[in-house]
C-alpha cells in the first residue's frame, strides 16, 4: 500500500492568521480584526459615548421618575431616556458644529458661531497637545505645559501691553516673546535632565508652581498691575498685537488656528524627514541603542524641551493675544493638563493630535449649549473626556470588550515610556 499524501495548508490561510507587525502597513480586513490605533481610538470614544449615555439616563430626573413605574408603563421610561440621551448629544452638535435653526436667519455670524467656538477651543488644545506628544516621542513625559503656557502668557503680553509697535509687526514680536518664555522654562527642565539626570515629571510639576507663584506676584506689581490695582489682573494687550480675526470681527475665532494647523504640519515634518526627529525617535525608542550609533542624548534632551516650550510658548500666546488680552492668574484655563489628554487620545502622531485638540475643543464648545438647553450637566463633558483617555490608555481592556485581537502596538510602547522617562 502506498503511503498518503501529506496534507497541504495553503500558504494564503497562514498568511491571513498571522497577525501583522509593527511598522507594516495594515489593509482594511486587518484593521477591523485587530487592535489597530485607529480602531482603538474609534471604539474607545464609541464606548465613551455608550457609558456617558447611561450617565445622563440615570442623572436625568424625568426618566428616574418614569423609572418609578416601569412595570406599569416600560415605554414611558424607555422615552423619556432617548429625550435626554438625544437631547444631550444634539445639544453638544448644536453648540460645536451648527445649530440648524440659524440658518432660516440668513446671517453668517449666526451660522459660523458655534464653529467658531470650537476652533477657539481648540486652538491652544492642539498647540500645548503637540508639546506633550513631541515630549513624548523623545520618551519624555511633559506635564508642564501649564507652567509654560503661564510663562509665555507673561512675555507676550507684557510685549503686548508695553511696547508699542506697529501693526502687524506688534503681533509677531509678541508671539515671538511668549514662544521664547515657553522655550525658557521648559527648557529648565531639559537641561536638568540632561545634566543632572533629574525626572522631568517633578522638575516640571515643581516649575508649573513656580509659574504660578510668579505670574501671581506679578500681578501686584504696579507696571504689571491694570489700574486703579484692586484687582490681580494684567493691563490689557494693545489693539496691534491681537491675533486678526478669522471668521470675521463679530466672531471670537482668529488667526492663530492657522498656527495650529502649521505647528501641526511642522512637527509631523519634523518627526519622520528631519535628521533631529530621528534622533529624537530614536531616544525614544532606546536611549542605549541611541547612544551606541552616536546620538547624543543630552542635546536631544534639551532641543526636545526647547521646543515642546515654544509649542506651548504658541498656546500661551494664543491665549493672551486672542480671547483673553489680559494675564490672569488662571489665563491657562486647564489647558495645560487637558493637552496630556489630546496628546494621549491623538496616540502620538502630529495629525491624531490635532483632531484630537478639535474634538475636545467641540466638547468644550458644546458644553454651553448642553448646560443652556437640557437639565444635562456641563461636568458631562470632563466624563466623557476621562472615560475616552481611560480607554485610549487601557488598549487590553477596548480588546476584551470588542474581542479584538492584539498586535503589536509600536505607538503605545512609545507612549507608555514617556512615563518611566
Amino acid at each position: 500500500m502506498s503511503e498518503p499524501a501529506p496534507q497541504v495548508v495553503p500558504p494564503a490561510d497562514n498568511q491571513q492568521d498571522e497577525a501583522p507587525q509593527g511598522g507594516q502597513r495594515f489593509s482594511v480586513r486587518e484593521i477591523f480584526r485587530s487592535d489597530h490605533p485607529a480602531l482603538v481610538t474609534i471604539l474607545a470614544i464609541f464606548a465613551a459615548v455608550v457609558i456617558g449615555s447611561l450617565l445622563i439616563v440615570v442623572s436625568d430626573e424625568p426618566t428616574r421618575a418614569a423609572a418609578s413605574y416601569f412595570t406599569a408603563a416600560p415605554m414611558d421610561t424607555l422615552s423619556a431616556a432617548w429625550h435626554a440621551v438625544s437631547g444631550a448629544y444634539v445639544a453638544l452638535f448644536q453648540g460645536s458644529i451648527l445649530n440648524p435653526s440659524s440658518l432660516s436667519s440668513g446671517s453668517l455670524t449666526t451660522i459660523l458661531g458655534p464653529i467658531s467656538e470650537t476652533i477657539v477651543s481648540a486652538t491652544p488644545l492642539i498647540l500645548a497637545g503637540l508639546s506633550v506628544t513631541l515630549a513624548f516621542r523623545a520618551g519624555l513625559f511633559n506635564i508642564g505645559a501649564q507652567g509654560q503656557i503661564l510663562v509665555a502668557a507673561i512675555f507676550a503680553g507684557y510685549v503686548g501691553f508695553s511696547w508699542h509697535l506697529p501693526v502687524v509687526l506688534h503681533v509677531i514680536v509678541a508671539i515671538i516673546a511668549g514662544v521664547v518664555g515657553g522655550a525658557i522654562w521648559a527648557g529648565i527642565a531639559g537641561v536638568l535632565k540632561a545634566k543632572t539626570g533629574a525626572h522631568e515629571v517633578i522638575t516640571t510639576i515643581m516649575l508649573n508652581y513656580v509659574a504660578l507663584g510668579l505670574i501671581q506676584f506679578l500681578l501686584s506689581v504696579h507696571g504689571f498691575q491694570a489700574k486703579p490695582y484692586t484687582q490681580a489682573i494684567a493691563t490689557p494687550v494693545d489693539g496691534t498685537a491681537r491675533y486678526p480675526h478669522l471668521l470675521g470681527d463679530s466672531l471670537r475665532a482668529n488667526t492663530s488656528f492657522l498656527i495650529a494647523i502649521a505647528a501641526t504640519i511642522g512637527v509631523a515634518w519634523l518627526l519622520r524627514r528631519s535628521t533631529f526627529g530621528f534622533r529624537v525617535r530614536a531616544v525614544g525608542a532606546n536611549q542605549d541603542a541611541a547612544r551606541t550609533a552616536g546620538i547624543s542624548i543630552s542635546r536631544v534632551y534639551i532641543g526636545v524641551m526647547l521646543l515642546v516650550g515654544a509649542l506651548a510658548g504658541l498656546a500661551g500666546s494664543a491665549q493672551v493675544l486672542g480671547t483673553q488680552p489680559q494675564v490672569t492668574a488662571d489665563i491657562d484655563a486647564g489647558i495645560g493638563f487637558d493637552a496630556i489628554t489630546v496628546a494621549l487620545l491623538g496616540r502620538g502622531s502630529a495629525s491624531g493630535t490635532f483632531w484630537a485638540g478639535m474634538l475636545f475643543g467641540a466638547l468644550r464648545a458644546g458644553s454651553v449649549q448642553l448646560l443652556a438647553s437640557t437639565s444635562t450637566p456641563a461636568d458631562l463633558v470632563q466624563v466623557l473626556q476621562a472615560l475616552i483617555v481611560l480607554f485610549i490608555a487601557a488598549p487590553g481592556l477596548v480588546r476584551l470588550i470588542f474581542r479584538l485581537r492584539a498586535t503589536d502596538g509600536g505607538d503605545s510602547a512609545v507612549l507608555a515610556k514617556g512615563w518611566n522617562g
